[in-house]
């Protein structure tokens, strides 16, 4: 089955806990991460990336395939592509350029949202990647996501 890479959520959090908010489009920037998201003057962990592939296999794993991507509280939900596990490489998604500065660790919280998926979210940087933007611009659901060589 061949399935392009692409960007099919969007969501930011105003504040640590606050409920997430889906978006069609949002501005992203070196010094802000995206427009709007609490975490984005956090360097290391300006902007979250979680790939439906890993969080599906998570759910399965614990029998809770319904659980929607914005419990993981993640900024950018893509399909198609394996994300890279290694510090430094390059994601392109639209015309955004990030930079992979490790895994996002999946915490407590998650339990909260249903028992087991902390686990679940442990192996193999299931739980997403953490980046920086290096590369600014706007992202709009429907973008193709590529790793940069």
């Amino acid at each position: 089955m061949n399935t392009k890479a692409e960007l099919i959520g969007i969501a930011r959090k105003a504040r640590s806990r606050a409920s997430m908010e889906s978006l069609e489009r949002v501005e992203v920037t070196t010094e802000l991460g995206v427009n709007g998201d609490y975490r984005g003057k956090l360097r290391r962990r300006q902007v979250t990336i979680l790939a439906k592939e890993d969080w599906q296999a998570a759910c399965r794993e614990i029998d809770q395939g319904d659980i929607p991507w914005t419990e993981r509280r993640a900024n950018l939900y893509v399909c198609g592509i394996a994300l890279p596990r290694i510090k430094g490489s390059k994601l392109s998604i639209g015309g955004v350029i990030f930079e992979i500065t490790g895994e996002t660790d999946p915490c407590d919280r998650m339990d909260e949202v249903a028992m087991g998926l902390k686990d679940a979210l442990t192996p193999n940087w299931r739980g997403g990647v953490t980046c920086r933007v290096v590369g600014a611009g706007t992202l709009s659901i429907g973008d193709p996501v590529n790793q940069i060589i």
